[in-house]
């Protein structure tokens, strides 16, 4: 076989896989748009593509006296912005002390962070539950944002501590010789240095609260106190509920502040999943 016939059955394959997996992703999601449309209220004669479509259900999560939407939406931003400036702050100051700093402890730490990248945050929530409900946290919006921080740092942290790690130190040395102290250092220098790194994890933990469903209906006990993805899960779950398609309207709604943040980041995020874990 002659290197272009190769060439060609490679690319051919390659699209093909391609292809296949772009109708897996846009089957679902052509779907759940259609049912948004639809006028009906349940999946029983619904159409991907309505004849006769209509925003009926936007209109009443938004203008309706019995739609909490705005409030779950409300607490989802709250949380997903708490979660992500927190976190990404711990995970910077944690990251550089890895990689910068040589101290006691320091080999058993990174290694304790791969550790802890192997279990799921879930195999630790009865212990959670009952901290929660000690402290007082429980059903609280703060306790959420705490667990969602702690479980960002083990695996974001070793990830940035890799990027840091790809910086030259003569950087650092060379600010030393004119005075510069650490934070300066860390802030003047390595920071902007890392900003395809931190989008990266700003955008993860950002996108968290808005997908994740199982901490919240463990920590979340008051309606007040949803978030979306537990809020719309009762859309459908609740007895005698048959509120598909609005179910299908306030999840395509999720995707907006998703959307907002990557097109904000977005010049720094092809860098910054490429980088990372260059060097440990």
């Amino acid at each position: 076989m002659s290197r272009k016939k190769k060439n060609t059955l490679e690319l051919i394959a390659m699209y093909s896989i391609i292809g296949v997996m772009f109708v897996i992703i846009l089957y679902p999601l052509l779907w759940t748009l259609g049912l948004s449309l639809n006028p009906g209220r349940g999946l029983f004669g619904a159409e991907m593509i309505p004849t006769d479509w209509s925003l009926v259900h936007y209109e009443w999560l938004f203008f309706s006296e019995n739609s909490d939407y705005l409030t779950w939406y409300r607490n989802s931003l709250i949380v997903a912005i708490a979660t992500s400036a927190f976190a990404t702050m711990i995970v910077c100051f944690t990251a550089y002390a890895f990689s910068r700093y040589r101290f006691k402890g320091r080999k058993n730490g990174l290694y304790a962070f791969l550790l802890l990248q192997m279990f799921p945050i879930l195999m630790a929530m009865v212990a959670l539950y009952i901290l929660l409900n000690t402290v007082g946290l429980l059903d609280t919006l703060t306790g959420l944002i705490l667990i969602y921080v702690g479980g960002a740092i083990p695996m974001n942290a070793f990830l940035v501590k890799g990027y840091f790690d790809s910086i030259p130190r003569e950087l650092d040395e060379s600010a030393k010789i004119d005075g510069a102290g650490h934070f300066r250092i860390f802030f003047q220098i390595l920071l902007p240095l890392a900003k395809p790194i931190l989008a990266v994890v700003a955008l993860f933990n950002f996108m968290q609260p808005f997908m994740d469903f199982l901490l919240p209906r463990i920590v979340l006990r008051s309606p007040e106190n949803y978030t979306l993805a537990l809020g719309l899960f009762n859309f459908v779950n609740d007895e005698f509920s048959n509120n598909f398609t609005r179910f299908a309207a306030g999840s395509i709604l999720i995707a907006v502040p998703i959307a907002a943040v990557y097109l904000f980041l977005q010049r720094y995020l092809i860098s910054g999943l490429a980088s990372g874990a260059t060097k440990g």
